[in-house]
């Protein structure tokens, strides 16, 4: 079961999302459907439709895409890292504004964190997996 936060002061609900190394810190209110990332507006800030898509896919799933505000604070790794941190912080938030929606979001995978991180380089290697080549005589 996912911990749901909220905010005491003006009862907002709160996510967090990580993935890879990015970390997206997601603030839920009610509001109109406007979308904020780190002081800009969403299309500004992840100027890649795609990357759009992924951060909008917990709100359409969920239905409160023009219901609800949306303030997100990331950091860390790239714009892909950061979207896929994203969606699981609004899932979460989602959560704690409207608790109905758990099942939903769940079967859709919003909820499971992506563990993939990248593998260190190995001492005497060229890299995590690269091996110099090997000459027997």
């Amino acid at each position: 079961m996912v911990a749901v936060k909220k905010d005491k002061i003006n009862g907002d609900s709160l996510g967090t999302g990580r993935r890879k190394t990015a970390i997206a810190r997601v603030r839920v209110r009610a509001g109109s459907g406007k979308i904020t990332v780190n002081g800009l507006d969403l299309a500004a800030y992840f100027p890649i439709l795609a990357h759009q898509a992924v951060v909008l896919d917990a709100l359409e799933v969920s239905a409160h895409k023009e219901k609800v505000d949306l303030l997100i604070k990331c950091h860390g790794g790239g714009k892909h890292g950061q979207a896929g941190a994203c969606k699981m912080g609004i899932a979460r938030a989602i959560i704690g504004f409207d608790g109905e929606t758990f099942n939903a979001l769940r079967d859709g995978g919003f909820l499971t964190r992506d563990s993939r991180m990248k593998e260190r380089k190995k001492y005497g290697q060229p890299g995590a997996r690269k091996r110099f080549q090997f000459s027997k005589r």
